[in-house]
């Protein structure tokens, strides 16, 4: 059902170029009023400090190998996001990962022996560009404008975020409190065959029964067990986001159900 994204260039992005005042010195920011990279992406990463807010739209999973990750998921088949119409526009006023809001910036590493970050932007994105219209990147004398600090700025707390992340799920595997996940899905109809959905991780509820008490007493002064219960509560909305897509004529044949 879902996999990390591969490590050679991350989800969405198709290239990465460090920004500098040099050579994007007329660079500018634009909106725009669609998103056709994420029209068929169904999984979008998330960190755990939105877990209470994506919570309430979306399945929270974690991938499935050694390395899981938050996932929220858009839609329950690959391919299909039930929240991004065909042109690429959000069809609804829902919670946007800052996975999603993010793009196309990013830090990232230059050189693989430094742990220093920069600024990077995917040069493939509409977004970032030489316009006549948008917000300049750089002022008159090659400074960073305030939409450039701006973008550095979420960017830096995005990266912060994913640490406590990792933090999170170090912590999971430590109690191994992760699963294979299953879930079943009974269509309307009698005598109809359920679909059965493979391929993800989600948090054990039985090997976390067995956790100390004095564990559980730190978590929940420290805020993880309301992670934990975010995303237990999250999967009942794994029916909703099925039932989106047959809604949407999205939805999948028996004889293509993972």
């Amino acid at each position: 059902m879902a996999s990390a994204p591969q490590p050679q260039l991350p989800l969405f992005y198709n290239d990465l170029m460090p920004l500098n005042s040099r050579d994007h010195k007329t660079f500018r920011t634009r909106a725009m009023d669609s998103a056709e990279w994420l029209k068929n992406q169904h999984a979008i990463p998330l960190t755990v400090d939105e877990f209470v807010q994506a919570q309430r739209h979306y399945p929270i999973i974690f991938s499935s190998g050694e390395n899981p990750m938050p996932l929220a998921l858009m839609g329950i088949n690959e391919g299909v996001n039930t929240f991004v119409d065909d042109e690429g526009k959000v069809t609804e006023a829902v919670y946007l990962p800052a996975y999603i809001r993010r793009y196309p910036f990013m830090l990232a590493k230059l050189k693989p022996d430094t742990d220093d970050l920069s600024l990077c932007f995917d040069p493939t994105s509409e977004t970032v560009g030489e316009f006549d219209e948008g917000e300049k990147l750089f002022d008159d004398e090659n400074q960073p404008t305030d939409n450039t600090k701006g973008i550095l700025d979420f960017c830096e707390k995005f990266e912060q975020a994913g640490q406590r992340t990792r933090a999170f799920i170090d912590e999971l595997k430590k109690y191994e409190l992760l699963m294979d996940g299953e879930v079943t899905i009974q269509q309307n109809g009698e005598g109809a065959k359920p679909f059965v959905y493979r391929g993800f991780q989600m948090i054990n509820g039985e090997k976390l029964s067995q956790v100390p008490t004095d564990v559980l007493d730190q978590w929940n002064k420290n805020g993880l067990m309301a992670l934990i219960h975010a995303q237990t509560f999250s999967l009942e909305l794994m029916r909703t986001i099925f039932f989106r897509q047959v809604q949407q004529g999205k939805g999948p044949k028996l004889e293509n159900a993972e």
